[in-house]
């Protein structure tokens, strides 16, 4: 069983975008009915948008903890006030009161408190779903603002697509990855086969590609890269080209900007089913013929 997982350096480049049309593209070809979808976007979910998804399981993610006060033991000292770094507590009509957003889970106040008056609490942090698509089984999350262990939710969601593949011997699970290099990408990378980073020829967009390319390489996953609208800036393109080839990395292909894209969209659906001749169809089409023996060839 391979994993794909799909990376941007930075938000916006057409990740998912990507991620869908290989989505279903991989349905009509020889791996139908073998792969599993994984939405590892956490902060930002939204392939559930295109591949429009029927709802299977639904559960609470609970992530960080935060302090709770008993105020029928608590003494009203103020010393949790004191000791708390992050002015989560509050003295409001004649009571101590803890804000959970501000709150950072350090637990200060707990050992603070003279009465032991505090204690910590889990807290909802998210929510996880399993989902069925047109395309396959689909793997998905949310988790809430200003929560904390994405990373964590990442990884559950990956470890459930990974274990119905392997209990289904399905060959493949495509991974729409979180932008960036943070904790979140780090979880979604462990124990990815191939890395496919989408890149902008911008300024931005070439400096987040080569944070990205060096995260993936600390971790010994093979990356290779595709360049979408870069026919906007066809020098930054070339400027892309030639890091790849000195980095000893495949470029796999241009995608030219191509309204398309935006009306497929709009329409909820993946470009290449919305216009399977559309320029940016094709060249989805293109890169995903030069992936998939890629990912067959791998041990």
């Amino acid at each position: 069983m391979k994993q794909l997982i799909i990376l941007s350096g930075k938000g916006g480049t057409g990740k998912t975008s990507v991620t869908a049309a290989f989505s279903h593209l991989a349905a009509q070809g020889q791996m139908a009915n073998k792969v599993i979808l994984a939405d590892a976007d956490v902060d930002a979910a939204n392939l559930e948008l295109v591949l429009q998804p029927r709802l299977l399981e639904q559960q609470d993610f609970k992530g960080g903890k935060v302090a709770v006060i008993d105020q029928e033991s608590c003494s009203f000292c103020g010393e949790c006030q004191a000791i708390c770094r992050f002015d989560a507590i509050n003295y409001i009509d004649g009571l101590y009161l803890i804000d959970p957003i501000a709150c950072d889970g350090c637990a200060s106040c707990v050992y603070q408190c003279p009465n032991t008056s505090i204690s910590m609490h889990e807290q909802i942090a998210g929510n996880f779903y399993f989902s069925e698509s047109r395309f396959g089984p689909l793997y998905h999350a949310n988790l809430y603002p200003g929560q904390e262990n994405s990373g964590k939710l990442v990884t559950l969601v990956k470890q459930r697509a990974r274990l119905q593949a392997l209990d289904e011997n399905r060959e493949l699970v495509i991974v729409d990855g979180p932008p960036g290099i943070g904790c979140p990408v780090i979880s979604a990378v462990s124990g990815a086969s191939l890395a496919l980073i989408v890149a902008e020829p911008t300024v931005a967009g070439v400096h987040d590609m080569h944070r990205v390319l060096q995260t993936v390489k600390h971790f010994g996953v093979q990356a290779m890269v595709c360049i979408n609208k870069a026919d906007i800036y066809p020098a930054g393109a070339n400027e892309i080209e030639a890091f790849c080839k000195e980095s000893g990395i495949e470029t796999v292909g241009r995608i030219p900007f191509d309204l398309t894209v935006a009306s497929a969209m709009v329409a909820g659906e993946a470009v290449t089913v919305f216009n399977p001749q559309a320029p940016s169809s094709i060249a989805i089409s293109a890169i995903w013929e030069r992936i998939v023996p890629a990912l067959l060839e791998k041990k």
